[in-house]
């Protein structure tokens, strides 16, 4: 299937024909790029914080478990709301609420005796407000884009994600070791004026849900809906598996203070979204990938294997190695998923299941840093780390053999694609 005509308009392979094509999809993208930026400097502040001032792995790891409420219930109800209110509103009140958080974690980092509860509330809270955000922006990408650009859109998400995954968790580390914590936690907040300033140019989303429903019940549809589609569940259990049982970043501090280069943490840092990054850019091959689930399963593999070499490894550029193997199959992995939703699931309930993918990508890192932690205080670093790749990769096998309709998804002959096609003829997207 191809994915528009603007294939010409490219930069090192990726296709940037929806950034061209849609004024709206252009202020939406770089808004998520200025909140990602702060939001992944901050994301390294708060665990080099509570490493500085606890020297507790499990800590640490424990700030996975505190989030995990707010995922769970406002993930849920953030996807309700997606399909239900304006989404543009819901995206400007979150940011607002995110920027309200971070600036108390500027003031809790400057006083002179700094809260460890005081970071994990604050976490929660940003946690909350980016768990209702998060469906709408999912909803939103998916209208203001051509339905045979959706795949064109995710290599950009993913291109964007990674850019900011490099260049985030570097100001923030640096900042961090240098100058202090609060400084990462201030640009975040320098950020949220950029991000909030082009969120309000954006013109307003109808809802596309009954308003004369409660919210119960359309969760409930949403999940009735879910049910019908096992093959999207199975790309939420895929991510799900892949990051509980070999997510690392929260442990690479611990990893950095192994070696004795005094760039080891920001080197580890940068391993995950560089080699993402070096995926993103080549993706062009992905366009003549049709069965898509069975990309999906490979890539959701191959991050496993990265993450046993990581752990095993003894020497940094091996870890770094590991590491950057596993960020390139992440960045596939997120292209056939992304690309997955985009193409398959009906606008009307595009919300609803932001909701579910949402939780489905953050419950996973939550999980897998205590998991990470707790089994790192238990055993060992190296174990932990080493047997999480592999017990990755095992589950993801399981899952493909399990649900056979991921592992046949076919974007040339799944009728819910053809449907979702149809359903976007006849509405254009907004300039």
């Amino acid at each position: 299937m191809a994915d528009g005509p603007g294939q010409l308009n490219s930069l090192f392979g990726v296709d940037l024909s929806p950034l061209r094509g849609s004024k709206q999809y252009r202020r939406l993208y770089v808004a998520g790029l200025f909140s990602m930026l702060g939001g992944q400097a901050t994301y390294v502040a708060t665990a080099f914080q509570l490493r500085q001032l606890t020297h507790s792995t499990l800590e640490v790891g424990a700030l996975g478990l505190v989030e995990l409420v707010p995922l769970l219930f406002f993930g849920l109800y953030g996807g309700v709301i997606a399909d239900r209110w304006d989404r543009r509103r819901v995206i400007i009140a979150s940011e607002a609420i995110l920027m309200v958080a971070t600036s108390l974690l500027v003031v809790n980092a400057f006083v002179r005796h700094p809260q460890v509860w005081a970071i994990f509330v604050l976490d929660a809270f940003i946690i909350a407000a980016g768990s209702i955000q998060t469906p709408s922006v999912s909803a939103m990408n998916q209208i203001l884009v051509h339905h045979d650009q959706q795949r064109a859109a995710s290599q950009l998400n993913v291109l964007r994600g990674t850019s900011m995954s490099i260049i985030g968790p570097a100001l923030g580390g640096l900042l961090s070791v240098l100058v202090g914590p609060g400084w990462a936690y201030f640009l975040n907040v320098v950020t949220f004026v950029f991000s909030i300033g082009l969120f309000v140019t954006l013109e307003p989303i109808r809802s596309t849900a009954d308003r004369s429903e409660s919210q119960t019940a359309l969760m409930r549809e949403g999940v009735r809906y879910a049910r019908t589609r096992p093959d999207v569940v199975g790309t939420y259990l895929v991510d799900l598996l892949a990051m509980t049982m070999a997510y690392p970043v929260v442990m690479l501090p611990f990893v950095a203070a192994h070696f004795h280069e005094t760039y080891a943490l920001s080197l580890l840092y940068c391993a995950l979204p560089g080699g993402a990054l070096l995926a993103t850019l080549t993706l062009g091959w992905t366009h003549r990938v049709h069965r898509l689930g069975r990309g999906l399963v490979f890539a959701a593999a191959g991050w496993g294997i990265g993450i046993a070499v990581f752990g095993y490894a003894s020497t940094l550029w091996l870890v770094f190695l590991g590491l950057a193997a596993a960020g390139g199959a992440d960045a596939y992995s997120a292209t056939f998923r992304q690309t997955i939703w985009n193409q398959s699931i009906p606008p009307s309930i595009r919300g609803r299941m932001g909701g579910l993918e949402m939780i489905s990508y953050a419950l996973g890192p939550m999980a897998g840093q205590f998991r990470a932690g707790a089994m790192a205080a238990w055993t060992t670093l190296r174990f932990s780390l080493t047997f999480g790749g592999v017990a990755c990769t095992g589950s993801i096998a399981m899952v493909a053999a399990a649900l056979p309709s991921l592992w046949r998804f076919d974007s040339r002959s799944d009728p819910h694609v053809a449907e979702v096609r149809e359903l976007r003829r006849r509405e254009a997207p907004p300039s």
